[in-house]
């Protein structure tokens, strides 16, 4: 019989639908969020990596980068109250999103998601953007909940020497 640290406990208490804190069920599945954010001239394609000039010639339009870090802004926002943060964290490991229309500077997009799913630590949500004339983006994202100091320990076996 192999005693359990208790973390390991922690994790496997964590059920289904389940929230992290304090095991209550406050985060569930169908949870619908929104989050609004009027793209600047900086989030359009020409400022997503300015060392290229391929990037630097392109259209000033919402770039499909910042597009993606708005959804994962919009889950953040979603679950932080249901974690104990800052011990608590997530990190995004999935992406599958569609950048169907452009976006130019001074429009506001707005992310509308739901929580479709809850196994564990890994949350699954359906997320849609709309820039109030075009739905721009639609598709799905994975987190995972983290403990803060573990991933740091893992992470920083990974940093270079030096």
């Amino acid at each position: 019989f192999k005693q359990k640290t208790a973390y390991e406990i922690r994790l496997s208490l964590v059920g289904s639908e389940m929230c992290i804190r304090d095991r209550k069920t406050t985060l569930q599945v169908g949870m619908e969020f929104s989050l609004a954010y009027v793209v600047p001239e900086s989030k359009t394609v020409p400022h997503l990596y300015p060392e290229s000039h391929w990037y630097r010639a392109m259209p000033s339009v919402f770039a499909t980068g910042f597009l993606v870090g708005l959804v994962e802004w919009a889950c953040i926002d979603a679950i932080h109250p249901h974690l104990d943060w800052p011990a608590e964290q997530s990190v995004g490991t999935h992406v599958d999103l569609s950048h169907s229309a452009a976006t130019p500077p001074g429009l506001t997009v707005t992310v509308h998601g739901r929580l479709t799913g809850v196994d564990g630590r890994r949350l699954t949500f359906a997320v849609s953007a709309h820039d109030g004339i075009d739905e721009i983006g639609r598709g799905r994202h994975e987190r995972v909940v983290i403990d803060v100091a573990r991933f740091a320990t893992k992470v920083s076996a990974k940093r270079p020497a030096g």
